[in-house]
């Protein structure tokens, strides 16, 4: 797990755990993932490549640096991605945003494409993947092939929860892409949940069972 970064700051954890209760409203939850995705971005953009500019202060002109937030572009796949994209925007207003959608086959557990819509010039930018949960691994490994298929200079996928699972079959598929969580929970069930995990987190985002 070379690539696995895990956010353990202690305001990450605290807002995961209230989000787990499965008292939590659909209200409380959609602004508790909103709130941690706005802290989990300060880790995936530590290394966002920076430029100086020259700027003028009340007392005199100066140098400093700035990160070119149209560089970076959010790929949130649908329909649960887009809990995590709002506060990551919240903090990288530039950044620019593409949508995967993907939906998993409730037999075979593969994930199915129906939409796929990105920005132009893909290759000059730096990709970072946003999913709530990374469980099986399919959906998470066909977002990243597709995207692959446009030579971004790079990807990472965050998400708020995975597996030993989940981060297996992304690292066996795509060992390059580093993995951004908030934990890693205990196991799969045989219906390709994660457990103790925290439900569906589509529906939880978005009121819908």
């Amino acid at each position: 797990m070379s690539n696995v970064h895990l956010i353990d700051h202690p305001l990450v954890q605290h807002k995961l755990t209230l989000m787990r209760k499965k008292e939590a409203s659909t209200n409380s939850f959609r602004r508790l993932l909103n709130e941690l995705a706005m802290l989990m971005a300060y880790e995936v953009t530590r290394d966002m490549a920076m430029q100086e500019v020259e700027i003028e202060t009340p007392l005199e002109k100066t140098k400093a640096k700035v990160i070119d937030g149209k560089k970076l572009v959010f790929v949130s796949i649908l329909r649960a991605g887009t809990g995590i994209l709002d506060g990551m925007l919240s903090v990288v207003p530039g950044a620019r945003v593409g949508h995967i959608g993907l939906y998993r086959d409730p037999k075979t557990l593969t994930a199915v494409e129906y939409y796929f819509k990105m920005p132009q010039d893909m290759h000059e930018r730096d990709v970072v993947v946003v999913d709530p949960m990374l469980a099986t691994g399919n959906s998470a490994i066909a977002a990243v092939e597709r995207l692959k298929e446009l030579r971004p200079k790079s990807i990472k996928f965050v998400c708020l929860l995975t597996c030993p699972e989940g981060v297996a079959a992304l690292q066996g598929a795509h060992p390059d892409v580093p993995i951004y969580t908030a934990a890693i929970d205990r196991q799969l069930n045989d219906h390709g949940y994660i457990l103790p995990g925290l439900g569906d987190a589509g529906d939880r985002i978005f009121g819908t069972k």
